[in-house]
């Protein structure tokens, strides 16, 4: 077994996201991110309710020293903290948008190395930031792919921003793929843990998922999450997936990638085990400042 393949492995055995070990390995999410370079039309992120689990919601930003804060309350907790694996960002907006995303990983890879470092993107800015992730020591990653063809990624895509000037329609969706292809495959070959999320549309998207699960693995990614659509946003009104379609499309997409059926489409602000998620503002002195308002 090569050295790469090895560590694979190993970041595997003890991610909760990408492991077969998700009910014991805990992570926590750590909300510093809240600047995002493009808007997809499902994602709602003007409010938050203690009781929501999807992604784009948190209670409050975190600035990277609360951040920590955050981490070092978790550890300190009786029952997880001994089996926190994995300290990760994933927004509330797209932490390779937000210099404080590296700020924070640094601060975390200082203060507690044995812990893995990830994060989730849409993949705009991959490429560009990968050297900065690698010399952090970022090993895992995922990548949310929603369309393969730009006449798709219109539809999903309201804008995407490219060095400040918005982009929208197929123009803007076709640039945002390019950089998702491109910065997926220097990922892998990179030697990280690649993930790809993919949120499930009828209508939209879904028949994109298969041929996107195709190329994904040519480009070396090592899993799969099909996501069933959150009815938001501008897809407010829209059919969500049955039970029946997810199972059918995940059954079909495993004979191409491994699938992560355990997802629980977990909030920005998530810290434990999955599905089992822990409220660490009671544990935590610094001042809270209240996520509203984002910029999407």
């Amino acid at each position: 077994m090569s050295k790469s393949c090895s560590g694979k492995n190993h970041q595997a055995a003890g991610h909760p996201c990408f492991g077969a070990n998700h009910k014991n390995n805990a992570r926590i999410h750590l909300p510093v991110a809240p600047g995002c370079n493009i808007s997809c039309g499902f994602c709602e992120r003007r409010f938050d309710c203690a009781n929501e689990n999807r992604p784009g919601v948190t209670s409050r930003v975190l600035t990277p020293s609360q951040a920590l804060d955050r981490v070092r309350a978790l550890l300190a907790h009786p029952e997880v903290g001994p089996n926190l694996k994995v300290v990760g960002i994933a927004g509330p907006g797209d932490p390779l948008a937000n210099e404080k995303t590296f700020e924070t990983l640094r601060l975390v890879k200082a203060a507690y190395p044995h812990l893995q470092l990830c994060l989730s993107t849409n993949g705009l800015l991959l490429s560009e930031r990968l050297d900065a992730l690698k010399e952090i020591g970022v090993g895992s990653i995922t990548v949310t792919m929603n369309a393969l063809t730009p006449q798709t990624g219109a539809k999903v895509y309201q804008w995407v921003n490219l060095g400040g000037t918005v982009v929208r329609g197929e123009t803007g969706a076709s640039a945002l793929i390019d950089a998702q292809l491109t910065g997926l495959e220097a990922a892998a070959r990179a030697g990280m843990l690649v993930k790809v999320n993919s949120v499930y549309i009828p209508g939209v998207n879904h028949h994109e998922t298969l041929p996107l699960a195709l190329v994904a693995k040519r480009l070396g990614a090592d899993m799969m999450n099909i996501l069933p659509l959150i009815a938001q946003g501008a897809f407010r009104d829209h059919r969500v997936p049955t039970d029946v379609e997810m199972a059918m499309i995940r059954d079909q997409a495993e004979q191409i990638l491994p699938q992560a059926r355990h997802c629980k489409q977990c909030r920005a602000d998530a810290a434990g085990i999955l599905g089992q998620d822990l409220d660490l503002s009671t544990l935590e002195a610094a001042p809270q400042t209240p996520a509203k308002g984002f910029c999407c």
